[in-house]
């Protein structure tokens, strides 16, 4: 079973403070709503070194759903994901974020690294207490930097030293 890297979008990819060289601002038209986004073209590529050098599969965890595979992957050079569909859940039980059942439901028993800004304590154990997990990493992303270096160290050291990495 390949491991999973899970993305959200914004907060992530689309850092909310001020963007720093090297990401460009793009308008994505959904609907009748036009978001701005900043995004860094090269975190495309390095997302996919991460998946080829680890064996795993990159998938979207973010409330873009769809739309990231229509306006977020062209512009940072990924191909289409897979999308963990996000239905409206009435509020959590255990402090939660409204994603977390639906990434557990999704990964299944697949180890995962999950890179967000609003992944918490309670989103951690949520997944081992609720639901029995425990091969997983939550990556806390910093929403005013984004996705970083550090991050994906953090990942790959993971994968690597639990043995989960299936790559070349």
């Amino acid at each position: 079973m390949k491991p999973l890297l899970l993305l959200d979008v914004d907060g992530v990819l689309n850092p909310m403070g001020r963007p720093t060289p090297g990401f460009r601002r793009y308008n994505c038209t959904i609907g009748a709503v036009v978001y701005t986004v900043h995004l860094n073209p090269r975190h495309g590529r390095r997302l996919l070194d991460l998946a080829i050098s680890t064996g795993s599969e990159l998938v979207w965890a973010t409330t873009w759903e769809h739309h990231a595979n229509e306006w977020i992957a062209p512009r940072i050079g990924l191909p289409p994901l897979p999308v963990i569909p996000l239905s409206p859940d009435p509020p959590s039980e255990f402090g939660e974020m409204f994603k977390t059942p639906h990434v557990a439901a999704f990964a299944g028993r697949r180890p995962f690294v999950w890179f967000d800004d609003q992944v918490w304590a309670e989103d951690e154990e949520y997944l081992r207490v609720h639901q029995g997990l425990t091969d997983f990493l939550l990556i806390h992303v910093d929403p005013a930097r984004g996705l970083t270096s550090r991050h994906l160290g953090m990942a790959h050291e993971w994968l690597t030293l639990t043995g989960f990495s299936q790559g070349p």
